[in-house]
This record gives C-alpha cells, sequence and structure tokens, in this order.
C-alpha cells in the first residue's frame, strides 16, 4: 500500500510539473530516435500523453506534414521552408501587402493568403472569417514558438489541417456537445435551452479557432497535441468540462447572452484542472489509443 500511494503522489508530483511520466518521456525519446520516424506511434503518443515541451514542437512538425519522417532530410526541408518564406514576404513588400511595421501575426496570414491563392485585390478589403480564425491561432502559436518561420509553417499546416482533414468532423461538433453534456449533466442542458443559449454558444471560438484566445498557452498546448494527432473530438469534451466547471455561475445566469458573454471570457486560473479532467472524460467516452509505443 505504501508503495501504492508513493507512486501516486510522484505520479500527481509528475503532473503537476508538466512531466506525467518521465516512462513517457523516455519512450518519445526512443521514438524519436528512429532513422525514420513512426508517424503513427507518434500520433498515439500523442494521443495517450501530454507531449513533453522540449520535443512538441518537433512532433508537431512532423505530424503536421512540414518535415517528412527521415531525420537526414529535415534540415534541407527546413531550409526550403525558409526560402519558400522569405521569397513570398519580398513580394508581399513589393506589392505593399506588407512593410516593416506590420504585425508578425499580419504578415504571416498574407503569405497564407498568397499561398493558397486567397490574396484579395486590396490590402483594405475586410477580413474573412476563416482570416479571423487563421489569425487567432496564429497569436497563440506566436506564444509558443519563437521562431517566426516555425511559426508560420505550423499555422499554416495546422489550419490546412481542419480545414481539410477536421472540416467536416468540426461541423458535427455543436451537435455531439449536446449529446454528451445530456449525458454528463441533463439539468445544465435543459437550463441552456431554456434560456435559448445552445445554438449561441462561442463555438467559433470553442471549434473552429480550438480555443485560440480562450485558454492559456499551457492548457492550450495539450489540446492542440490531440488535435494534431488526429482527435479534435477532443475540442467537444473541453466545451463540456467548461460548462461542467462553471455550472453554479452558467445557472445563475438567466439570459443566452449574459451565459455567451461569461463562456468567451472565462477565468484563467484553473484551465489546466479543466483540461485535465477533459482528457479523462474524452478517454472515458472515446477509449485510449493502444498501438505500442
Amino acid at each position: 500500500m505504501a508503495d501504492d500511494s508513493q507512486r501516486n503522489f510522484r505520479s500527481v508530483y509528475y503532473e503537476k510539473v508538466g512531466f506525467r511520466g518521465v516512462e513517457e518521456k523516455k519512450s518519445l525519446e526512443i521514438l524519436l530516435k528512429d532513422d525514420r520516424l513512426d508517424i503513427e506511434k507518434l500520433c498515439t503518443f500523442s494521443q495517450r500523453f501530454p507531449l513533453p515541451s522540449m520535443y512538441r514542437i518537433l512532433v508537431w512538425k512532423v505530424l503536421l506534414g512540414i518535415i517528412p519522417p527521415h531525420h537526414e532530410s529535415h534540415a534541407l526541408v527546413m531550409k526550403y521552408r525558409k526560402e519558400q518564406y522569405w521569397d513570398i514576404h519580398h513580394a508581399l513588400h513589393v506589392i505593399r501587402f506588407i512593410n516593416d511595421s506590420t504585425p508578425q501575426v499580419d504578415v504571416f496570414l498574407r503569405i497564407h493568403q498568397l499561398e493558397s491563392g486567397k490574396l484579395p485585390r486590396n490590402v483594405a478589403f475586410p477580413l474573412e472569417p476563416e482570416d479571423e480564425v487563421f489569425l487567432a491561432i496564429a497569436k497563440a502559436m506566436e506564444e509558443m514558438v519563437e521562431d517566426p518561420i516555425e511559426c508560420y509553417w505550423l499555422v499554416s499546416c495546422f489550419v490546412n489541417q481542419l480545414n481539410s482533414k477536421h472540416k467536416d468532423s468540426l461541423q458535427q461538433l455543436p451537435k455531439i456537445l449536446e449529446q454528451y453534456l445530456n449525458i454528463e449533466d441533463n439539468r445544465l442542458l435543459m437550463h441552456l435551452k431554456a434560456c435559448a443559449a445552445m445554438s449561441k454558444l462561442p463555438y467559433e471560438l470553442w471549434f473552429k479557432k480550438c480555443f485560440a484566445g480562450c485558454l492559456p498557452e499551457s492548457s492550450l498546448q495539450r489540446v492542440w497535441d490531440k488535435v494534431i494527432s488526429g482527435s479534435c473530438k477532443i475540442l467537444v469534451f473541453v466545451a463540456v468540462e467548461i460548462l461542467l466547471t462553471f455550472k453554479m455561475k452558467i445557472i445563475a445566469l438567466n439570459t443566452a447572452e449574459k451565459i455567451t458573454q461569461f463562456l468567451e471570457n472565462i477565468p484563467q486560473d484553473n484551465t489546466d484542472a479543466i483540461v485535465s479532467k477533459a482528457v479523462d472524460l474524452w478517454r472515458m467516452h472515446c477509449g485510449t489509443p493502444t498501438h505500442s509505443v
């Protein structure tokens, strides 16, 4: 018993300091030593465990296809990525879409627009909703990644993943949220419906922006680990856990507008616990990947 309680104490301690376990970190290091990285195993690891911060960006770059699985190609491919970035950056300077004082995230947006054939005819044209989503994700990613070129490719490829691989799934998430909230807390769901709030919840912030601008960096990274490695359904469980965590506050509010306003600006001091509970809820309902790591 003493051994069990000591082990449990260690697990809680490691989780608090950002390492859920040294064994997980060692498993990832073994995977990363392979000459050809195994994408499937990296996805499974990311689904099962939070990525250690020292390896997170490398794993994200591989899973998003920014660099190939072969180690020996990484430096060369990033060299090409860098040249491509600066070529487009220069072109945008020439046509006066950006200048030396343009904020970094706006530069990222213009490069992404030019790359995807969606650059507007005039710099003064209003932003599209998809541009607002890109900027929100870029602002959050900028806090996580120091190198601007790495940051751009991570944002661009993450947004492309959301718009292709996850596009159909993301549209279903509000309906799935209602289903799981009904299981977890029917009374809360009934209150939201009585206030006509279900259709007005901040779905764009939660699902399209993947909680960028809602959760702080430490919590957001753990959610994005799951999305980037293949599961956008985690977003539903983060939303469910936010609703459950702030249940008493929500029930005290009696209009959809007040509920939505509160949920768009939730307190930031408890979000790591919210994400941990959301991951547990996600595993309970969806199971845990069992591929050997």
